[in-house]
């Protein structure tokens, strides 16, 4: 069962010759969902060997042209597909204009129905969920409004112990209950309740949900580390290395350090950064500064793909 990020783009406002501007999918079960869509993201899909016919909705962070400019592209190409009728996309407000002239230039604008779900929160707010993963919305600190996004894996159903079937005799409709999470109860002939066991003695996860937060463009701020805590894999835009804090806090973008620092002080269990300033055509220096503050962090390329593998449990 997949989840796995799939990075589409690395650069910032300015792509290079190596890098895209930002785009990524996250795979979750088979299932795609897009976060953010620079220039020439579609082609990156293809690349990648990531199909438009599976991607379930887009992720916009915010309005600037390196998180939006191929938003036009990949909905012209969902539109000539046979399968796809519609779309879901999600972003803040003055995203809506720009879909509304996508709409009026689409040459066969029946071919496919683009649904804008507008973001607006103060803190992480669950805007999507379906049987496999939820996502939440929390606000970042850009020059624009500007969104990240926490995707979960749902809850699975608890598994129940081999030996405590065998233990307690349980048959169908109680071991159906247990998995949904009912505590095991049987009453005598009287309707006297005669045991009571919780569920947690009976049955087990048989894995843990995993978890990926997506933080674009954006100086630290306090709440931003508490709202991503515990997540397994934290991608933090790294635009400037240390020492350009003064830049970065002009710009309202982060550094390596400032990264890192989130990751160290959320919790996460690994790191991924991007989001380069085009200064830097080497990423060895970026990755040192962050690993000297947070050791699992990774620096992404265009193209790298990073898989967050179950953690099973046993019976």
């Amino acid at each position: 069962m997949n989840f796995q990020l799939n990075v589409l783009g690395t650069a910032s406002a300015k792509p290079s010759a190596g890098r895209n501007p930002s785009a990524q999918v996250l795979d979750v079960r088979g299932r795609l969902f897009l976060i953010d869509c620079g220039e020439g993201a579609q082609r990156q899909m293809c690349r990648m060997h990531l199909s438009v016919e599976r991607l379930d909705a887009i992720f916009i962070s915010h309005v600037h042209g390196d998180h939006i400019y191929g938003l036009f592209g990949l909905l012209s190409t969902i539109a000539l597909s046979t399968a796809r009728r519609n779309i879901r996309v999600y972003g803040p407000a003055a995203l809506a204009s720009v879909l509304d002239f996508f709409r009026q230039t689409n040459t066969d604008p029946t071919r496919l129905e683009v649904e804008f779900i507008p973001v607006k929160c103060s803190a992480p707010t669950e805007i999507f969920s379906n049987k496999s993963v939820s996502v939440q919305a929390f606000p970042l600190k850009h020059r624009v409004e500007t969104y990240g996004y926490i995707f979960r894996e749902a809850m699975p159903k608890r598994n129940v112990h081999k030996f405590r079937i065998e233990q307690y005799g349980l048959g169908v409709e109680e071991i159906c209950r247990l998995k949904e999470g009912a505590d095991l109860v049987r009453y005598d002939s009287r309707g006297n309740e005669v045991l009571h066991i919780p569920n947690e003695e009976l049955t087990y996860l048989p894995y843990n949900p995993r978890s990926f937060a997506y933080c674009s463009d954006t100086a630290p701020f306090p709440q931003l580390p508490e709202w991503v805590r515990g997540v397994d894999l934290l991608y933090h835009e790294a635009t400037y290395g240390a020492g350009l804090e003064d830049e970065a806090l002009e710009r309202f973008h982060s550094t390596t350090i400032q990264a890192a620092n989130c990751a160290l002080q959320a919790g996460v269990g690994k790191l991924v950064c991007a989001h380069y300033s085009s200064r830097y055509t080497k990423t060895e220096p970026l990755l040192e500064e962050l690993r000297s503050v947070f050791p699992n962090s990774f620096t992404a390329d265009d193209g790298d793909v990073y898989d967050i593998p179950l953690q099973s449990h046993k019976a």
